[in-house]
């Protein structure tokens, strides 16, 4: 008889991006169900618990975006009770949550990121908001992004082009978070690039070309028609290489397992900028790693419980 392993995805959670992580779920669960996995999909909440000691999964996979997904401790509690789940552990997803240290974690190992500072919203208060503001413009110079040190789905982001623009992109981070990364704006071609471990070892998928009039922001990350994904994307064989290169040894240098997605530019020049990591991307049908496996060759199903299958064995 076959094995069929039997695996809990986690999804929904209380962060702000429940909804995308709830979407990601149904899609990771249906594709397992297709490759002949037993699926159980469940948010985070009270009864967890208790159903993981009825079910008593062989793996967990935990799709939940934001804190309590990224942020280690559901791995944590994982590992405290035994089960096997798929992505990266709980300290290397701590490090790889807050951006500033994994761009600190990186930049150590040779790849090159674009310089920024990490302010918190206390320091705004306390040293006088414009004084601070006129510093970081007059250290890192404009265009700047500004977002918070740790979240994603491009929630609380900002592109400043202006000084005057400057006072409403930290207003609108701090709404997301007390700590804000302000980072130079590089410009090229914007990239996210998916790294996986099966049991062919480490390998990136082709990257994932993103061409978006405006900002890359959570309503043209999810909602159809603003953005356009190119996939493969447009780079020659050789920048192809380097950019999957780039990828796979950010996912090593910060410790990561099973799969992530870096994002990058690839500056007019050739630089590969680092500009930060997901230990849990997206699995909607707008996502960027689903449109990678399916530019590299994959069927969803076979991939996802590929991956599954991997996570059972450590």
């Amino acid at each position: 008889m076959t094995y069929s392993p039997r695996v809990v995805v986690l999804a929904g959670g209380l962060s702000h991006e429940r909804d995308v992580s709830l979407r990601s779920g149904r899609r990771v669960a249906e594709a397992l169900r297709l490759a002949q996995v037993e699926v159980t999909v469940h948010d985070v909440d009270a009864d967890l618990m208790p159903m993981l000691a009825e079910v008593q999964p062989d793996v967990v996979w935990p799709i939940l975006h934001g804190a309590s997904g990224e942020d280690g401790s559901i791995r944590d509690v994982l590992g405290l009770l035994g089960i096997n789940y798929v992505g990266t552990g709980p300290r290397a997803s701590r490090v790889a949550w807050s951006k500033p240290v994994a761009k600190s974690v990186v930049a150590r190992s040779g790849i090159s990121t674009p310089d920024y500072v990490t302010l918190p919203q206390s320091l705004f208060r306390e040293l006088g908001a414009q004084a601070v503001m006129n510093a970081v413009v007059s250290k890192l110079g404009l265009p700047l992004v500004v977002k918070p040190s740790r979240g994603g789905s491009a929630l609380g982001v900002t592109l400043v082009q202006t000084p005057a623009e400057l006072p409403h992109a930290m207003v609108t981070c701090f709404a997301y978070g007390e700590v804000a990364l302000l980072e130079r704006a590089v410009t090229g071609i914007e990239l996210a690039t998916s790294v996986i471990e099966t049991a062919d070892g480490c390998q990136a998928l082709p990257s994932v070309e993103i061409v978006t009039e405006g900002p890359y922001d959570y309503d043209a990350r999810y909602n159809p028609g603003r953005t356009e994904y190119f996939a493969p994307a447009r780079l020659s064989d050789e920048q192809a290489a380097a950019v999957a290169q780039t990828a796979i040894d950010a996912h090593k240098a910060l410790g990561l397992r099973h799969i992530s997605r870096t994002d990058l530019i690839l500056e007019a020049d050739g630089t590969i900028q680092f500009l930060e990591v997901n230990v849990a991307p997206g699995m909607t049908e707008t996502s960027l790693f689903p449109q990678a496996a399916l530019a590299g060759g994959h069927t969803l199903p076979e991939l996802y419980r590929s991956i599954v299958e991997t996570a059972d064995t450590h």
